[in-house]
């Protein structure tokens, strides 16, 4: 892995990081703020994928689809169909959430849900990558 690659793997993880972080302090909030949390839990799966396909070399486009990241991972590597679930599960919180009128309004289980689908994409995805990158 060249430094300019390694330098990438290292940003898409410290993005992911953050919003990973950012969805449990607003699920602690009093009271929650469920639907901002929800929409970054997505944000942090969507870049956990993105940074296993920076490793593997993978190019994508940009997109939030997380059906469509997930697919490509699943090329790279078959055993991402274990988190295809958990993956497909954040899609509605990649824009509807974020815009008034939106149809998806998360209960705080659903975002306790999306919490527990993020972390498990962030642990399964930290298993392929090189640990001076975690």
């Amino acid at each position: 892995m060249s430094d300019n690659e390694n330098d990438s793997l290292s940003a898409w993880l410290t993005k992911a990081q953050s919003d990973l972080a950012s969805a449990e302090v607003l699920l602690a909030n009093k009271p929650s703020i469920l639907d901002t949390a929800c929409f970054h839990c997505q944000q942090a799966a969507e870049k956990f994928l993105k940074a296993f396909l920076v490793f593997k070399g993978v190019k994508f486009e940009k997109s939030h689809s997380m059906t469509y990241l997930i697919n490509l991972c699943i090329k790279a590597e078959t055993t991402f169909t274990e988190i295809q679930e958990q993956a497909e599960t954040l899609t509605p919180f990649a824009v509807e959430v974020r815009y008034p009128g939106a149809s998806v309004k998360p209960s705080s289980e659903e975002a306790e849900e999306a919490l527990s689908a993020a972390k498990t994409i962030r642990d399964f995805v930290q298993k392929y990558l090189p640990t001076s990158n975690l």
